[in-house]
């Protein structure tokens, strides 16, 4: 047999020995121990003997037929026992006759054998019992399995227990497997040809184009019917497919083949896990966009709402001015001078003190009336703000779930981490203080949500109602003020243009500060409570950007692990042909 130290093999086995050290970090990023330990084992098998695991039903004639192949004549390596034995796994190895107790369900034995120089031999429990060792069996055994040889009862190779096996070995890690059935010398020709094609026809639905079937008897071989035994074919097809040089080839091949399924199997729940990323990244960015969208909406409002106040103010200050331009006329003033010397009319202070009171008052008034208005529109945007991003939590979609083989312990954290959002998201919408904001208020005095009813997100109308209408009639009433002081002490002897000026400027002036103080107020309070709302998802954004770092690394990972075996399949490949 060629061994690794062929130079045509050496080159393959580095290669080979170095995409699976990848595989076992890989297996270790991900912290999957079983794998883990699957790849270790794969890394400790690359350079033993082939190995044969021997499966098949509980009685089909298993421990006879290894017996035969082994050439034991009378010796029993693998125990025939009266009673079905389902409680062991033997394997056979070459070295000085001796058996070691691994543990209550393996043994190994060794046997000074020829054979056993280039394959070793697993004999395995009853697929129909096998379930009380699948794990010994499935993790140990069959992910290093260079060639599985299916043992039937010629009478009967239709059990469902061991076509269900061969289902998981086949799905599961693509081995080499041959059939054979065994015990040929309990039926008749005619339907021994019967079940011969029979389970060639079984394997090939079940996915084996083509089928490799032996009919044997042990029991022949091993009383010296070579002819009639059937084992010469099956031992020609191992001395040319194995024991004659192809069992370094075919070893790495299956090597590749296990560490391949390792690595899809990775593969299958790192493409859930990057879905899964890939949704909730989109889902994070949907919650952005609609909280700029709404920020916009809002902004959008308040510049309505500004656009009204402004043009009420300009009306009623223009008008106003009217009437202070017609008033203070020199006909106006002298005539009014007249008539309160007589007693029949007010004097021009007093009328001037007048005018002042019913501009406040109309105003105040009509300001009053557009800010209720326009408050609603402008708390109705930024509540809709919090229960679109509420609604947009409840509808986050799950593709990686908690009982994925590879990632379930990152479908529990990021599981923990919605709900955690959703129980935090309600609580910060239920919470009044969440909507109030000390900016708002005037320095004077302050609003607290306590004395709004209701509570949560539907506080945001009552404090905008609350604080809004004082701040605009601070504005107002210091433009009033300052009218006020202005008109005080004016006499006929006073310049009218003066007076006019003093006027439009004191409303220009206020104007300009009624622009600026209820956009920034409430601009400033839209841009607060978003922050507010966003605040809420700093954890799922910390578990995303941790997820698109892992992410990268696991796929690159993946990427050469892929790349490393497919390159070294071809090569062996080659070798064979």
């Amino acid at each position: 047999m060629e061994n690794i130290t062929n130079p045509k093999l050496s080159s393959i086995h580095h290669q080979l020995e170095s995409a699976v050290d990848k595989l076992h970090e890989f297996t270790r990023v991900i912290e999957h121990k079983g794998l883990q330990q699957t790849v270790e084992d794969v890394q400790l098998q690359l350079g033993a003997p082939f190995m044969f695991v021997i499966v098949g039903e509980v009685k089909a004639g298993k421990s006879s037929f290894i017996n035969a192949l082994l050439d034991a004549g009378q010796k029993e390596i693998a125990k025939v026992a009266p009673m079905p034995m389902t409680d062991t796994i033997q394997q056979i190895l070459y070295g000085e006759e001796r058996i070691e107790e691994i543990n209550p369900y393996l043994k190994k034995i060794y046997q000074p054998i020829e054979i056993l120089k280039d394959i070793c031999i697993v004999d395995t429990p009853g697929t129909n019992t096998i379930v009380d060792h699948h794990q010994e069996i499935t993790e140990r055994f069959i992910p290093h399995a260079d060639l599985i040889v299916f043992v039937f009862e010629s009478k009967n190779p239709y059990r469902q227990s061991a076509w269900e096996f061969f289902d998981y070995i086949n799905e599961e890690w693509r081995r080499n497997i041959i059939f054979v059935l065994q015990q040929k010398d309990l039926m008749e020709p005619d339907d021994l040809v019967i079940n011969i094609q029979g389970v060639r026809d079984h394997a090939i639905k079940k996915g084996i184009l083509e089928p490799i079937v032996f009919d044997v008897s042990a029991k022949q071989e091993l009383n010296g019917d070579k002819e009639g035994s059937g084992f010469s074919p099956l031992k020609e097809y191992i001395t040319k497919n194995i024991t004659g040089g192809k069992a370094p080839y075919l070893k790495m091949l299956n090597k590749i083949e296990t560490s391949k399924s390792i690595n899809e199997k990775i593969d299958a729940s790192l493409t859930l896990r990057k879905q899964q990323w890939e949704k909730d990244t989109i889902f994070r960015t949907d919650i952005k966009e609609t909280l700029d969208i709404q920020e916009g909406k809002t902004k959008k409002q308040i510049t309505t709402l500004l656009e009204n106040l402004l043009a009420s103010y300009d009306r009623i200050t223009n008008k106003t001015a009217a009437q202070l331009e017609e008033g203070l006329s020199f006909t106006s003033v002298l005539k009014r001078s007249f008539s309160s010397v007589f007693g029949t009319n007010t004097n021009l202070k007093d009328w001037l003190a007048s005018q002042t009171k019913d501009f406040e008052y109309e105003l105040n008034t009509t300001l009053k009336d557009k800010l209720q208005n326009g408050i609603i529109d402008v708390a109705d945007n930024i509540q809709m703000m919090g229960k679109l991003v509420d609604n947009r939590i409840k509808d986050s979609e799950t593709v990686l779930r908690n009982n994925d083989e590879i990632f379930a312990d990152i479908a529990e954290r990021r599981a923990n981490v919605l709900r955690d959002l959703q129980q935090s998201f309600s609580d910060f919408m239920n919470n009044s203080e969440n909507f109030y904001d000390e900016s708002l208020a005037n320095e004077g005095g302050s609003v607290t949500p306590k004395l709004a009813t209701g509570g949560g997100i539907a506080v945001v109308g009552i404090v905008l109602s609350a604080v809004l209408p004082g701040a605009v009639f601070d504005i107002t009433g210091g433009i009033l003020t300052a009218i006020g002081l202005g008109f005080a002490g004016i006499t006929l002897g006073l310049n009218k243009g003066k007076i006019l000026r003093q006027f439009k400027g004191e409303i220009e002036k206020g104007r300009s500060t009624l622009e600026k103080e209820i956009t920034a107020k409430l601009n400033d309070y839209t841009e607060r409570i978003k922050r507010r709302i966003d605040d809420n998802f700093f954890e799922l954004d910390r578990l995303l950007d941790h997820e698109e770092k892992t992410l990268n690394k696991l796929e690159g990972l993946r990427d050469e692990i892929t790349h490393a075996l497919e390159s070294a399949k071809i090569k062996v490949e080659a070798m064979l042909n």
